[in-house]
């Protein structure tokens, strides 16, 4: 299909992607043609199937392929036709890519079971202390005619650097830059540090939405497999010796989709291995509230000399008021701020002022000793569920929001997770969150929302069918 050089400094991934754009612009490659496989694409080509996979999603980014379930990947047909007439539409099916998960999940927020989910329900979250704090801002006088500091509001970065300092993490309210949750902070530091063709290091299983955000600017991504105790070292060790990665992108405490936490020691080793191969690190720290032991942090043993942190109030305030922050090194910082400023001003100061107020009323540290409780008994009554329907677990962490499991029967989770919509359930299937998806029958359970009868009905169902097939 294409021609592949293999001594030219382009990387062969964009090498692909300029290939099929060609010939689909020149309708050698029609709409709704279909293309190779990865792994036949990658045969013929001698490419890796990373490679393709990383073309193929970046393709489907730019709207020129469309993903169809197991399917495979076809010529999207464009509104811009000019030849052929109109077209009719096609049916609507979830195709579980990172695209899919972006869009999906927010727009399934009426479904009566959402066990898939990334928030915890409104009956958990500190509801009261918000309303409170919204009465409180309607009292007062504030400017609406200008906009906040482009670093966030002061007293809020003050509250954090303090709240920091009890984790052992030494910054001041001038190292702290306000966010609209850490999805910003992820993107910010992406496109200050991430060029197309960089090699990027991740976990995997790891997050979609950051996995998406490193594809569409054309990084090469590669995963760093998790283990039960944190990271496969020897793994992570081979892909800095073997890529040279500038970027490691992390979650080392109640890691999503497995809840894993990595050990003091291994958080040691990363550190010895970032010197030693100049890699700066992204800590995304965003579950830390929700973890009642007292443990480091990779930014608490490095004092933020190559590690970025990252937090946030979305899942423990409420998600809609968007509330996350960054740390960094005063140099990388101004960096931050100024492509904060170009690509969306300031963050909201409104939600900022409340956050404060939330975080400075005296029941904030008794509302996370409650939550916390309240996810031990659902992590209890949901790992018992998955016991007695034959899954395996593949941590048992007791925090955190999530349970990552698969069952023997259910050997790709995507047709599932297809069935589950239908039924009114939705729920997380695991290649999502591969760094390279294939199928798979893990399945990330959130347990604030995964102990309704019926959804364990609904698997138990699928199991059943599935055993009998066999």
């Amino acid at each position: 299909m294409l021609e592949l050089r293999h001594d030219l400094s382009t990387p062969l991934v964009s090498q692909i992607v300029d290939g099929l754009h060609a010939l689909m612009v020149a309708q050698v490659l029609k709409p709704g043609a279909k293309l190779p496989s990865i792994r036949a694409f990658a045969a013929s080509h001698g490419v890796s199937a990373f490679t393709v996979v990383e073309a193929y999603d970046r393709l489907v980014a730019q709207g020129w392929l469309v993903p169809r379930g197991n399917a495979g990947f076809f010529v999207k047909r464009r509104c811009d036709e000019g030849a052929g007439g109109p077209q009719m539409p096609e049916p609507v099916r979830p195709s579980f890519d990172a695209r899919w998960y972006l869009k999906q999940i927010f727009e399934s927020r009426d479904l009566p079971m959402k066990p898939g989910c990334g928030w915890l329900p409104g009956d958990w979250l500190f509801g009261d202390a918000v309303r409170r704090g919204l009465r409180q801002l309607s009292t007062e006088a504030h400017n609406l005619d200008g906009y906040g500091l482009p670093q966030g509001h002061l007293p809020l970065r003050g509250v954090v650097a303090e709240l920091l300092a009890e984790q052992h993490l030494a910054a001041e309210a001038d190292q702290v830059l306000l966010t609209h949750g850490s999805s910003q902070a992820l993107d910010l530091v992406s496109r200050r540090w991430v060029k197309p063709g960089d090699a990027v290091l991740v976990d995997d299983p790891g997050y979609p939405n950051l996995l998406y955000t490193l594809r569409f600017m054309g990084a090469r991504v590669f995963g760093v497999p998790r283990t039960p105790s944190g990271y496969d070292l020897e793994a992570l060790e081979n892909l800095l010796a073997q890529h040279r990665p500038a970027i490691f992108f992390t979650q080392p405490r109640l890691q999503s989709p497995t809840s894993s936490v990595a050990t003091v020691a291994q958080l040691h080793r990363v550190l010895q291995l970032a010197e030693q191969h100049g890699v700066m690190l992204v800590e995304n720290d965003l579950y830390a509230d929700l973890d009642g032991a007292h443990r480091p942090s990779l930014a608490s043993l490095d004092q933020l000399q190559r590690v970025i942190y990252l937090g946030s109030y979305s899942k423990t305030i409420a998600p809609n008021l968007r509330s996350g922050f960054l740390l960094a090194r005063r140099d990388w910082l101004d960096e931050l701020v100024q492509l904060k400023m170009i690509s969306g001003l300031t963050t909201c100061e409104l939600s900022e002022r409340i956050v404060h107020g939330v975080l400075t009323e005296g029941r904030w540290r008794k509302h996370l000793k409650s939550l916390r409780e309240r996810l031990a008994e659902a992590h209890s009554e949901v790992g018992q569920q998955l016991d007695s329907l034959g899954f395996e677990r593949f941590h048992e962490p007791e925090a955190g929001m999530y349970l990552w499991a698969r069952h023997p029967d259910l050997p790709d989770s995507a047709p599932l997770s297809q069935a589950g919509t239908g039924e009114g359930i939705m729920l997380g299937p695991g290649q999502l969150f591969l760094v390279a998806p294939r199928p798979t029958g893990w399945l990330r359970f959130n347990v604030a929302f995964s102990q309704d009868a019926r959804l364990w009905a609904f698997l138990a169902g699928r199991i059943k069918a599935g055993q009998a097939q066999t």
